[in-house]
């Protein structure tokens, strides 16, 4: 966290499970994309899924940043009930035509880069010609084809999909900072 901090900042930001900071994606692809997210919630009640839409310097600080923004962020209309342990982020960079899957720690045991490399390339041919929604649509329904099957998987063998328990002032914190309560989290 330390060096991601160094390039990003070291305070909370509070920011939409939807942020597209790059302006790309028209109102009605927004609303597309808000109920593919409200899905996928639907889905798994436990998770939330998340995207950020941005333009990079670099195309190294793409995965830099989506760490650090599942580690700092603070999503708004994401329920408490959903730490971001048990979140997902998408991350676009418009200006690389570049991609980033981040998931919090209590998916480790269901996700892991082949898992995302898969999901990613699912929606590249779409990114690359600058359909976004399509993009969008096509790496999540990639990641919930693969969470569904390891949740059954999990079913029959729940020794081997065990994850760390969450930090209990998780909860707490991320109530905090969502409900502007003594926190003055900044915004991205």
């Amino acid at each position: 966290m330390a060096d991601v901090d160094a390039l990003f900042g070291d305070e909370d930001v509070r920011l939409a499970a939807l942020s597209d900071a790059a302006g790309v994606l028209r109102a009605k692809e927004r609303k597309q994309v808000r109920l593919a997210m409200n899905e996928f919630e639907r889905r798994f009640p436990q998770l939330f899924f998340a995207i950020y839409v941005g333009a990079f310097e670099e195309v190294s600080h793409l995965r830099q940043f989506g760490f650090w923004l599942l580690n700092r962020g603070a999503f708004v209309d994401v329920e408490v009930s959903r730490p971001n342990e048990y979140g997902v982020l998408l991350t676009i960079d418009v200006a690389g035509k570049a991609a980033g899957l981040t998931y919090g720690y209590s998916l480790a045991p269901f996700l892991d880069e082949d898992v995302t490399f898969t999901a990613l390339t699912m929606g590249h041919p779409f990114l690359i010609q600058g359909q976004y929604l399509r993009a969008i649509e096509a790496v999540m329904k990639r990641l919930e084809r693969t969470l569904k099957s390891r949740s059954r998987k999990a079913a029959r063998s729940p020794e081997k999909y065990e994850a760390a328990q969450p930090d209990e002032n998780a909860g707490q914190m991320l109530e905090r900072i969502r409900s502007k309560h003594q926190h003055k989290a900044r915004r991205i």
